[in-house]
């Protein structure tokens, strides 16, 4: 620091310099979003915190370097400490009046069964949540409730919470289960083990309306909800229910499963629901013994149609024997292969459909709202 300067003209050098560090994705500094908290210089060192929209923010190395790129431009600067931490913002709270400390809804969907929608759900969670994000999973394929088996917690059963209410009488709610840093909720938890569902519309409605207004939630950052197959009652009735995030679109490379998975992501398109991105599961198989790729169902059919309807392409996700095998035990991979390359592609995806998410709430937020 120049001898001539105050701490407070030095921090305001610093502010201006922080400036020119670009959010990639909004297009606007860090310092008019909000972002930049608590500069404190001392003597030739500076510290600050940057407030990342999401704590899975893939971006996060990147502007860690260019803001102490940037600090380090001010004359007498020559040490920068940054404490990198996140807050998720909502432009409004997601879960509306029935979730009003949801931030984020995110429908989770196919066209078609089959394709690892669960599992592609499942995982995004977990994801999530091992970056540091408050996440709950409602399981809403009413019809192949998958999620308790994937998570490995087909055995446990939803109990009950009493409270009393604003007018003093007592409200009961169901609790979550958690698992893997999830909260989870299933249609699972309420049936014996292969006794079949068999209801017609309205009874659908009504299992999606407990579970958004009879659960005891609390905080969440994200709350995903994998839907049944198609565009049937139940995802009517939560686009119905509560506003929307967004949408993710699961589906496998074949022309005809992405052909489906259009008519799904224009469905939701229907109800003004924006989709985050299009993640193509099994889209190649890795031989284990010689590690060479095999385009079993095709190629590129997920990435086509994104690039054809202009929605975000979040990535691809290989068929993958023990990423099968983990689901089926009820260990999802990213706890028993935490480095296998198929979880550093699920975590990256993750990473994407965060920034998604981050995007689409800063699009009707004012300025300086971290």
């Amino acid at each position: 620091m120049n001898t001539t300067d105050t701490p407070d003209d030095t921090v305001a050098q610093v502010r201006s310099a922080l400036q020119t560090v670009i959010d990639p994705d909004l297009g606007r500094d860090l310092v008019s979003l909000g972002m930049i908290k608590d500069i404190v210089v001392d003597d030739a060192q500076v510290s600050f915190t940057v407030v990342l929209t999401t704590p899975a923010c893939p971006m996060k190395e990147l502007l860690e370097r260019q803001c102490r790129e940037a600090a380090l431009t001010v004359p007498g600067i020559s040490d920068v400490q940054i404490k990198m931490t996140a807050k998720v913002v909502s432009k409004r709270p997601m879960g509306g009046a029935l979730l009003p400390d949801v931030k984020h809804v995110i429908a989770v969907a196919s066209g078609k069964g089959g394709v690892g929608k669960s599992t592609v759900c499942a995982n995004l969670a977990i994801a999530l949540a091992q970056a540091g994000a408050a996440v709950g999973v409602m399981d809403a394929d009413v019809y192949g409730p998958t999620i308790p088996m994937l998570m490995g917690v087909e055995d446990e059963v939803l109990e009950q919470t009493t409270y009393e209410g604003p007018d003093g009488n007592p409200i009961k709610k169901l609790l979550p289960v958690h698992r893997h840093g999830v909260s989870i909720v299933s249609m699972g938890f309420l049936i014996e083990p292969g006794q079949p569902v068999v209801w017609r519309g309205p009874m659908l409605g009504k299992v999606v309306n407990q579970f958004l207004a009879d659960v005891a939630w609390g905080p969440l950052d994200y709350l995903l909800v994998d839907l049944p197959p198609g565009t049937g009652d139940v995802t009517m009735s939560l686009c119905e229910a509560i506003p929307l995030t967004g949408a993710v679109i699961v589906t496998t490379p074949q022309d005809i499963a992405a052909s489906i998975a259009v008519k799904s992501l224009r469905a939701f398109q229907r109800f003004n629901v924006p989709i985050l991105g299009i993640v193509e599961n099994m889209a190649y198989f890795i031989a284990p013994d010689t590690r060479k790729h095999y385009q079993i169902f095709g190629h590129g059919g997920g990435q086509a149609a994104a690039e054809e309807l202009k929605v975000p392409f979040l990535g691809e996700l290989p068929l993958d024997m023990p990423m099968r095998r983990a689901g089926d035990e009820g260990e999802p991979i990213l706890m028993t292969h935490p480095d296998s390359e198929q979880s550093v592609f699920i975590k990256e995806i993750a990473g994407k459909l965060a920034r998604q998410i981050s995007i689409e709430s800063r699009k009707f937020r004012p300025l300086n709202v971290v």
